[in-house]
């Protein structure tokens, strides 16, 4: 429902903050690491995720999109809520979660707070194919605008193909057609090579 929320902070803690936008104060609870990088700023921007219970609809925000994607990923698996998920954003980086998860490392992960060694090879088993085939640079964003094979390789990993085959594919086509291409047209001609 909602992407983001900017706006004058008017509070912060390290487990939520409160964002004015328009006239609105958005309490929004985020992780440690979130709280760090958003610092002493008068305005802020956070991508933001809705948890909907029947009791209750709660905001959860983010310093960045990479890391409310490894978020949704984590809430993703049976075991695992908003708050379980946010609590380990807050006792490791992003990074080093993913990491964590990719390379196996069942130790690292069972040192969280609330993860005992059923979660954490869970988490590892339903994660580790999916992180993989995401690649490593994921979680990091890259400002500025991005070039056509860029979006055309965004837009073909979102839809499930494989990072490294897409990129390929995506070079194929772009040695062959030698006029430049749009976005939509590059994917759909990668779309039949795929």
């Amino acid at each position: 429902m909602y992407d983001y929320i900017e706006g004058k902070l008017a509070f912060k803690s390290p487990a939520h903050v409160v964002i004015d936008a328009g006239g609105v104060g958005y309490h929004i609870n985020i992780s440690v690491n979130t709280f760090s990088r958003v610092g002493d700023t008068e305005r802020c921007k956070l991508y933001v995720w809705l948890h909907v219970k029947e009791d209750a609809h709660t905001l959860y925000g983010f310093a960045d999109e990479g890391e409310r994607k490894l978020f949704l990923h984590l809430v993703s698996i049976s075991g695992i809520g908003p708050n379980t998920a946010r609590m380990m954003l807050s006792s490791i980086t992003p990074d080093e979660i993913r990491n964590a998860i990719v390379q196996g490392n069942v130790p690292l992960i069972q040192r969280i707070k609330g993860i005992g060694p059923k979660s954490a090879q869970r988490i590892i088993l339903e994660l580790q194919d999916k992180l993989r085939k995401e690649g490593p640079d994921t979680l990091t964003v890259v400002s500025g605008l991005k070039t056509v094979k860029e979006e055309a390789l965004s837009a073909l990993v979102m839809l499930g193909f494989v990072r490294n085959v897409a990129e390929k594919v995506l070079d194929q086509e772009l040695s062959k057609n030698t006029g430049p291409l749009t976005v939509e047209q590059l994917i759909k001609f990668a779309l039949k090579s795929l």
